[in-house]
């Protein structure tokens, strides 16, 4: 088992050098993964865990897409047992446990309440969520992560001030979890690496390699010097997400898709539209999802939408209709409406639904948030679908299916169960809910010089300081300044007008870290561009 207390710190130049010597001398590993999201390293880190050799490779950066774009929710999924799929929602409540026992600073639960009101049916409806919820409860078992409750609107306002009171006619309370997703991607990779791993970001697999009619390893560049290695490997694994499709067609260009994205639109505003410990979720929208409001980090998350998208960006954008909705629906439920112009940060998220034959795809509500597994008649396997909840599971079942595919010899599992990821503290230390400003919060560096912000934003944002933005240069492979202010630290999911504030001074950081090959000018003005687009329209 992995120790994260005596993990060595991770260095891009070992991986490199690492990379470079597997290509130069032709060694055949065991396993290569495609995509360094959710999915990817979790399978990266099971694999190196059952003492595979493995090598991860992430064309862009850890979490770059849809999986830094999350709710924050570590949850079984409410609807998803309403829909009557109870072994999913049984097999996410476990994972959701092992999740916050395995990375108690990165997760910590978080208690919601469901309001009712007397326009949706009063008594009918209080006791229907009621009901649902405590058998949601009552899946969780041992797992659970606190009691549910049905209460009056006296006790509903005093869980959740900030609630509309007007018609209030009670409500249920119940747990769930949250986390930080970008981060917890960082320390997957970190313990994968701790692990044996070999993995780097910035390296773009062009094509897959074929052997004897079989996919037998891929050609990968390092994007920052523009040289290409071929590294030989027994398995390839596709996880990249919303674009697994585009990985298949390199071995079958008539590969028919089976991803169907989803755009989910978030906003950020203040607390003081919500000033409550506990989430809000809304039942039921104009749309037919649920919408939530999350404390997360000093700030409140609206969302989510659930939209049909044609492409497939690897930055999507809100639309004006997503953030109109969102806007709109919590209003009704919140005494002090928000507007656009209290919009701190805008974003959007593709998920990857698996279409199944039969399924209408511009219907994405109702398309499965299940996994699924492909293994191709080349032996290309490729993964997708799922949720951040579950990724540990589903990276074990990927490996049983290399196992069942004759691709690897099958070696026992289990260890990712109770590993606990770099970076967190020892047993039974008190970590700060995530839900709460989290003042200095140094994810493993140890200095103390806060640097500066615009006005009152530094009593509000996670204090971040110079020795941070060295640490994810060294250690945590950040490579620009988007790298560190939107997924080292969560600035421009925050606030993006405070993180595009930073970018100056954190660009002239890296410059020193990163040396003459980083432009310092040019990494700034891109992410203050890309941080404008974070604001409404």
């Amino acid at each position: 088992m992995v120790s994260p207390a005596t993990s060595q710190p991770w260095s891009r130049g070992e991986s490199i050098a690492r990379l470079a010597d597997h290509a130069a001398d032709g060694v055949l590993l065991d396993v290569v993964v495609i995509g360094g999201g959710a999915t990817g390293l979790g399978v990266a880190l099971d694999a190196a865990t059952r003492g595979f050799s493995v090598a991860l490779f992430e064309a862009e950066d850890f979490a770059k897409g849809t999986s830094s774009r999350a709710t924050k929710l570590v949850h079984g999924g409410v609807r998803y047992l309403a829909q009557g799929n109870v072994r999913l929602v049984r097999e996410a409540l476990r994972e959701r446990r092992l999740l916050l026992d395995n990375a108690p600073h990165l997760t910590s639960p978080l208690p919601f309440v469901l309001p009712v009101y007397g326009w949706r049916g009063r008594w009918w409806d209080k006791w229907f969520y009621a009901a649902g919820l405590h058998a949601y409860g009552l899946l969780a078992g041992r797992s659970s992560l606190g009691p549910t409750r049905t209460l009056g609107p006296r006790a509903i306002l005093e869980i959740a001030p900030g609630l509309e009171p007007h018609e209030l006619f009670g409500g249920v309370s119940y747990y769930d979890g949250q986390f930080d997703d970008a981060r917890l991607a960082v320390a997957l990779a970190r313990t994968a690496v701790a692990a044996g791993a070999t993995v780097l970001n910035a390296c773009r697999v062009r094509d897959l390699v074929e052997h004897g009619g079989r996919v037998a390893g891929v050609a990968v560049e390092n994007r920052e010097t523009g040289q290409v290695h071929k590294v030989a490997a027994r398995c390839v694994i596709n996880a990249t997400g919303v674009w697994v499709d585009a990985i298949r067609r390199l071995v079958d260009p008539h590969a028919q898709p089976i991803v169907v994205p989803s755009r989910g639109t978030h906003i950020v505003v203040g607390r003081e539209f919500f000033p409550s410990d506990s989430a809000l979720i809304i039942p039921k929208t104009d749309d037919g999802r649920v919408l939530f409001a999350v404390p997360w980090m000093g700030r409140v998350i609206l969302g989510t939408t659930d939209t049909p998208q044609d492409d497939f960006p690897l930055d999507p954008r809100p639309t004006r209709q997503d953030i109109a909705f969102i806007l709109d629906t919590a209003g009704r439920y919140l005494v002090r409406k928000p507007g656009l112009g209290d919009i701190k940060s805008a974003w959007a998220g593709l998920r990857p639904l698996v279409r199944h034959s039969g399924e209408d795809p511009s219907n994405t509500k109702r398309i499965s948030r299940e996994h699924t597994i492909l293994v191709s008649p080349r032996g290309l396997v490729t993964v997708t679908g799922g949720k951040w909840t579950t990724y540990r599971a589903m990276a074990e079942d990927v490996l049983d299916t290399c196992f069942r595919s004759g691709l690897l010899p099958s070696r026992p599992g289990g260890v990712t169960r109770h590993l606990r990821l770099v970076g967190a503290p020892p047993v039974g230390a008190k970590c700060p809910p995530l839900s709460a400003p989290l003042g200095l919060h140094l994810y493993g560096s140890d200095a103390a010089t806060i640097m500066t912000l615009p006005g009152d934003d530094r009593e509000i944002l996670p204090a971040f300081t110079e020795a941070m933005v060295r640490f994810a240069a060294r250690y945590e492979m950040a490579r620009s300044v988007e790298d560190v202010l939107a997924r080292r630290s969560r600035w421009l999911f925050l606030d993006a007008a405070a993180a595009s504030a930073a970018a100056e001074p954190v660009g002239a950081i890296l410059k020193d870290e990163l040396g003459d090959r980083f432009d310092a000018a040019a990494s700034s003005a891109a992410f203050i561009r890309l941080a404008a687009e974070y604001l409404p329209p």
